[in-house]
């Protein structure tokens, strides 16, 4: 009912409203810019980072419905999913969501743990985002704690040249082949709604809603419904519903622009136990209940952001200010299968929660000269939370630890010539529970030619201990597991070397290609090992971690066609030490390519796309035991989309349909995993739900 309902709002608020300026997609296209790492926007090719970008356009042609599923298609990131808590974060480099930053208009968004980093990223949506910008490497002096293997930050629409614009979406999509539409169906069923008012020429506001169901999908599993006794009840993708929504407020006059902007997000996810327990009733009548634990999941965050950039003098100044929280609670309950109901409940706790004050400033243009400049900012964090279970449970109570975080910053920006910058930067960090902790970097961009540059950066970024990694407790007559207060931080260092070039050849082509090369290294490596046998663990900095990075691409652009080719090795050394053994640290590699192409006809401005990454096998050493290590192995899969747009009525509507995964992956075999403290070993890494169908309906006036 409440799909239905949505529907019909979404669909009345745009018939009612009708703005005459033509759409902004319309409109003469400026030069790209990026504001990651730079002192203010900047063009991408005067950048002195290699930033790549996915603009809005892209996102549209995709049909993604939230950031995770853009990225999967870029090289060089995966996306991890953990089925069980319905969280999928980012890979880059080999190294997990703990060393890749997330941003949201530069200001690190809550999660689970901490700030900015292993954020789910289904939990955010792509109804209302211009472009999402990302740099690889090591990037702790711009951002601090867990820049480690690189920052993805995600900018939001703050501005539209109609006086009033509506925009919003209606999508569809089977899950594998599971749809309906019934109120217990399957299936995903996404709505969206924004609406854009300039009240002048300088206040402008901005409201958007979200809404993404998630059925679920067995898989080989029966549903919540099935109570046989094998262990097969339950999900491989358990159900997830979101609504999320935001507001946004922006003022800009002169040299001062400044915008708040409040969101929040409810997430429901449902985790089905797959064993059932078969308890008599004791009747006289041979009466059997059939029960199961299961747990219900409820996420609340919200977020409040402003950012002001004004001039103090000739002085540029950049604030972000933001508070955050995030509650992910639960409760357990005891559920009478074929009866469908829940016959007892515990009361609901925090199982993470997470408060965060935290402010970043910058001032740039001392000398108000454009062949030398410096900036000198600063950065405070300040998270107050706790973790339940995931920390242990001490009667009844939580593991509860406040930690502040505050650093400076300093870097010079020097155009030596027309052809050569240099900026190189540190940073000092002072946190109450670690050591001070200083990074350092160094960035050049050569103009090699009017279109062409090449870039060198070497830079460093530490990662704090998490609470589990610091405060784990889980003791009992066959576990001992606790982490470690004592820990250092982890050590991140990275250096790069990336080179582009693009011109326009005399029959229309427009090409464009690169190569880059990085290598990260990261010491101090926190990891679960065995200290005693047969089951004491503890969390140690004892590994280290080296990865390099050769990758290339070319596009090729011609009136309504455009082609990219992208193809990168990516090699890995990892270096483990266990109880009584250490791992081989000869490198392992990883092959992966891509292609993406898009082609509109001129004559009906229908829109055709295709997306393609291949993955191939990959080889990682993992613990056999506590006596040897032994080289893991996880299978090479093919991914591919295919998309198809056309619009009606002069453009205010768009229909598209295709088919996403279409080589249906879903498992991959795996004799990589290796068992943890008290978690045994899969033979399969469940990726994807496999191939789905999918159709949109978007509207704009």
């Amino acid at each position: 009912m409440k799909k239905k309902v949505l529907s019909v709002l979404s669909l009345s608020v745009a018939l009612w409203i009708n703005a005459q300026e033509k759409d902004s997609l319309n409109q003469k296209k400026i030069e790209e810019v990026v504001i990651t790492g730079q002192y203010m926007q900047q063009s991408i090719n005067k950048s002195i980072y290699k930033v790549d970008v996915i603009d809005a356009e892209q996102i549209k042609n995709m049909a993604a419905t939230n950031v995770a599923e853009v990225l999967n298609q870029s090289l060089n990131i995966q996306i991890t999913p953990d089925t069980r808590s319905g969280n999928s974060t980012a890979n880059i480099m080999g190294l997990n969501g703990d060393y890749v930053k997330i941003l949201i208009d530069n200001i690190p968004v809550v999660g689970d743990t901490g700030l900015g980093s292993n954020i789910d990223l289904t939990k955010i949506t792509l109804s209302n985002i211009e472009r999402i910008e990302i740099v690889k490497g090591s990037m702790g002096v711009e951002y601090g704690n867990g820049a480690v293997a690189g920052v993805i930050n995600i900018i939001t629409k703050k501005t539209s040249t109609k006086k009033v614009s509506v925009r919003g979406s209606l999508q569809e999509e089977t899950v594998r082949d599971n749809y309906d539409l019934k109120k217990r169906g399957n299936g995903r069923h996404i709505q969206n709604l924004n609406v854009d008012y300039n009240i002048n020429s300088q206040w402008f506001a901005s409201i958007n809603f979200n809404h993404n169901q998630f059925m679920g999908y067995e898989g080989e599993s029966k549903g919540y419904k099935y109570f046989g006794q094998d262990n097969q009840r339950g999900y491989e993708w358990n159900p997830k519903d979101q609504y999320d929504a935001s507001a946004l407020l922006r003022y800009t006059k002169n040299k001062t622009t400044f915008f708040y902007k409040l969101s929040y997000l409810d997430e429901k996810f449902n985790f089905y136990n797959p064993e059932v327990n078969r308890n008599p009733l004791n009747d006289g009548l041979g009466g059997v209940a059939y029960e199961s634990r299961d747990r219900r999941y409820n996420t609340d965050r919200w977020i409040h952001q402003f950012n002001i950039q004004t001039n103090l003098g000739h002085i540029r100044y950049m604030g972000d200010f933001s508070y955050q929280n995030q509650d992910r609670k639960y409760y357990d309950y005891n559920y009478d299968i074929p009866n469908r109901q829940i016959k007892s409940r515990q009361e609901e706790k925090s199982y993470y929660k997470t408060d965060v004050i935290y402010s970043r400033g910058m001032f740039s243009n001392f000398l108000d000269s454009k062949v030398f400049d410096f900036q000198l900012g600063y950065e405070l964090d300040y998270t107050n939370g706790y973790a339940a279970l995931i920390a242990g449970d001490f009667f009844g109570e939580a593991v509860k630890r406040k930690i502040f975080t505050y650093s400076n910053f300093l870097s010079a920006e020097w155009n030596v010539s027309d052809k050569f910058s240099l900026r190189p930067g540190v940073r000092l960090s002072l946190s109450e529970n670690f050591n001070n902790q200083y990074n350092y970097s160094l960035s050049a961009r050569y103009k090699t030619s009017e279109n062409s540059n090449l870039r060198a950066v070497v830079g460093s970024a530490n990662r704090f201990p998490k609470y589990d990694e610091l405060y784990t407790y889980f003791v009992n007559l066959n576990h001992d597991v606790q982490g470690n207060p004592d820990l250092n931080p982890e050590k991140g260092f990275s250096a790069g070397l990336f080179w582009n070039q693009n011109f326009s050849a005399d029959n229309g082509w427009k090409i464009a290609y690169g190569v880059d090369a990085l290598y990260l290294d990261v010491r101090d490596r926190i990891e679960m090992v065995m200290i005693k046998e047969p089951s004491t663990y503890k969390y140690m900095n004892l590994n280290t971690y080296k990865n390099l990075l050769f990758s290339a691409n070319v596009d090729f652009r011609k009136d309504q066609f455009a082609l990219s080719l992208r193809g990168s090795v990516n090699g890995t050394s990892v270096s483990m030490i266990d109880l009584k053994s250490s791992s081989p640290t000869d490198f392992q590699y990883l092959l992966q390519a891509g292609a993406s192409a898009t082609y509109k006809l001129k004559s009906t401005d229908t829109n055709f796309a295709l997306y393609y990454k291949f993955t191939g096998p990959d080889r990682i050493y993992v613990s056999d035991g506590a006596s040897d290590f032994r080289l893991g192995k996880i299978d090479s899969f093919h991914m591919m989309d295919f998309i198809v747009s056309q619009p009606f009525w002069n453009k205010h509507f768009e229909i598209s349909a295709g088919v996403k995964n279409i080589f249906d992956v879903t498992r991959l075999n795996s004799t990589a995993v290796a068992g943890s403290a008290h978690t045994a070993a899969n033979g399969f890494v469940n990726l994807y739900y496999g191939r789905s169908y999918f159709a949109r309906l978007m509207f704009q006036f």
